[in-house]
């Protein structure tokens, strides 16, 4: 599953689908359609309490790309036994873990930025083989402060390219 379908996570949801993987999308409400048409087998409002309280321990693997602090604990809770939490976003916020989450069923968790040249090639041949592209909102470079201004208000779909 991917936790935080924005920039980095709409370009997992495409190469995870490449890969065959079914997949979850964890999201809010506004992009759940979205979700499934970037390629998730199955978008979950993480803003549900309700919904997420009552999803099975099913996941093999848990993809967070946000960069804000969540009941990581709750997100332990639905991950199968020696599932694995892995961080590719960058949350500032001490990580709020209870032990028990993680001993109960052999639950890890870890992180990772970004891969050696050799790796990032490999990467972008699978991209360009497999379409997998970003969803890009392009603002002229005078309007730099409208697009700063949308990006603080978190109202970018996915990523924003500045032109001349």
């Amino acid at each position: 599953a991917v936790i935080g379908i924005g920039g980095l996570g709409h370009i997992a949801l495409q190469f995870l689908q490449a890969w065959g993987c079914e997949v979850t999308a964890f999201t809010s409400a506004a992009k759940l359609q979205e979700a499934l048409d970037m390629g998730a087998h199955y978008s979950v409002d993480s803003r549900d309490a309700v919904v997420m309280a009552e999803l099975p321990r099913k996941f093999d693997m848990l993809l967070s790309t946000v960069n804000v602090k969540l009941d990581w604990n709750l997100y332990l809770s639905k991950l199968k036994p020696k599932g694995r939490l892995h961080f590719v976003g960058a949350t500032m916020d001490p990580l709020d873990i209870k032990v028990f989450n993680l001993t109960e069923a052999q639950r890890s968790i870890s992180g990772s930025d970004t891969g050696s040249m050799q790796t990032c090639n490999k990467m972008l041949e699978f991209a360009q083989r497999h379409q997998v592209k970003p969803v890009v909102e392009m603002y002229p470079f005078d309007q730099i402060n409208e697009a700063i201004e949308k990006l603080r208000k978190g109202d970018v779909r996915y990523r924003i390219v500045l032109e001349r």
